[in-house]
């Protein structure tokens, strides 16, 4: 919109004070400056006007007036510049901002924040469903049980519910699962036998999920606390001992029993030693080369599991797991099992619980060269589904934060039980 200026009079208040700083807008002690304007402004010689915006034709208009490419050129060169939309006027600062000199910064980190448009594009960490591992919980029934402290999550019946909720995630992109397994408990033994059932729970579940989707992504828990009746992920000895040669034994014909199944990806969770080695060694005599390990490589014992732990029936009938599990208070430690499971073959190191070690993650993501997951477990989930509830935090925004600083952290992929509602946030979906 073309404007002009006319010949103007007015009066500015300059405010002083004892601090000797001046501000904005303030009339205390003024002082009359009188300030005129009489330059007449010629009739402007351009030979043309560009107009920002025109009533006819809509806001942003610009009209064309047919002149040639040469014909614009010589009218600039002669001095006739066509006029452009004026200089953006400078924000004004509320009244009684301090009038103060501008800090000598040569940096200012806050420019590159400026606009949306800005912090897009300088985003060093991104989040999207292909980051996601769907955690799923099964039975033999058929209906979908809720868990009671996991809201939102269910036990899926592995024929219907499952196949269904499989559908959901990979229509917004999530196509990688793994499988949780509630076991009846009189198929639960000191030895845990039912893992390796080829025609168990798990193996039954695999071939209808690879039948039905065979590019799906299928990772399965290792491990023998959902078939042992003493809710340990070992064999338990008579005085309290969790045994571990034993225990590995059992571990690679379940893991074998899984691959033979189809499954992409096996994970042993127990933290049994020298499990990935032996596991890699069993996998590879039967000729799955091809499936991979994921190793629990630094797997805490966290306070954070009990959703998870009522979800499948699998608390310890006695005792706890820190003779196995790592304590929390360590570091270093991390270190140490990171090396034994590189050198045994693992092709993923996993740390969990996610939120509360996201110092251990960046440790293995800055000392292995292999891809890093985090598991954002079910106390961490069920925290900010509460908080939601209570309307203490927003759900949305909390659930997206904390997935988005696992990434920075250094996580590859994530399981999370947030999977599929973080993918429809990703795609724009409401929840």
């Amino acid at each position: 919109m073309a404007s002009t200026i006319p010949n103007a009079s007015f009066t500015l208040n300059n405010a002083s004070f004892s601090d000797g700083k001046s501000y904005i807008g303030v009339p205390l002690m003024p002082t009359n400056l009188k300030f005129s304007s009489s330059t007449k402004f010629r009739q402007s010689s351009h030979l043309f006007v560009v107009k920002a915006s025109n009533s006819q034709n809509g806001p942003g208009f610009l009209n064309k007036l047919g002149l040639t490419d040469a014909e614009c050129e010589a009218a600039v060169v002669a001095g006739n510049v066509p006029h452009a939309p004026p200089f953006p006027p400078k924000p004004a600062a509320p009244i009684g901002t301090p009038v103060v000199p501008s800090l000598p910064l040569n940096r200012r980190p806050r420019r590159n924040r400026r606009s949306s448009v800005l912090r897009e594009a300088f985003q060093e960490t991104s989040l999207s469903p292909a980051n996601f591992v769907y955690p799923l919980f099964i039975h033999e029934g058929e209906q979908d049980t809720p868990i009671g402290a996991m809201p939102g999550c269910y036990r899926l019946g592995w024929r219907h519910g499952l196949v269904e909720e499989v559908a959901k995630a990979r229509d917004v992109g999530v196509n990688s699962v793994v499988l949780f397994p509630k076991i009846p408990d009189a198929l639960k033994s000191p030895t845990g036998v039912e893992a390796y059932n080829e025609d168990g729970l798990v193996p039954r579940t695999i071939r209808l999920l690879k039948d039905k989707y065979p590019d799906l992504v299928i990772y399965t828990d290792v491990a023998l606390d959902p078939y042992s009746s003493d809710g340990h992920d070992g064999i338990v000895r008579e005085d309290g001992v969790i045994m571990n040669d034993e225990t590995v034994h059992q571990l690679c014909k379940q893991a074998v029993a899984q691959a033979r199944a189809g499954a992409d990806v096996v994970s042993p969770s127990d933290m049994m030693d020298g499990r990935v080695g032996a596991m890699r060694a069993a996998l590879d005599a039967e000729g799955f080369q091809h499936v991979s390990i994921m190793s629990y490589t630094a797997k805490y014992a966290s306070s954070f599991y009990g959703p998870f732990r009522e979800a499948l029936d699998s608390n310890p009938r006695f005792g706890d797991k820190k003779t196995y599990q790592m304590n929390p208070a360590n570091y270093r430690e991390a270190l140490t099992e990171m090396r034994e499971d590189e050198s045994e073959g693992a092709d993923i190191l996993l740390v969990k619980p996610g939120l509360p070690y996201l110092d251990i993650i960046r440790l293995l993501r800055d000392n292995s060269p292999l891809p890093v997951a985090a598991y954002q477990v079910s106390g961490e989930y069920s925290m900010i589904k509460a908080g939601g509830t209570l309307k203490m935090i927003d759900e949305e925004k909390v659930m997206m934060e904390s997935l988005l600083c696992l990434r920075r952290a250094g996580a590859d992929i994530i399981l999370t039980y947030f999977a599929l509602q973080a993918a429809r946030s990703l795609c724009g979906e409401k929840r």
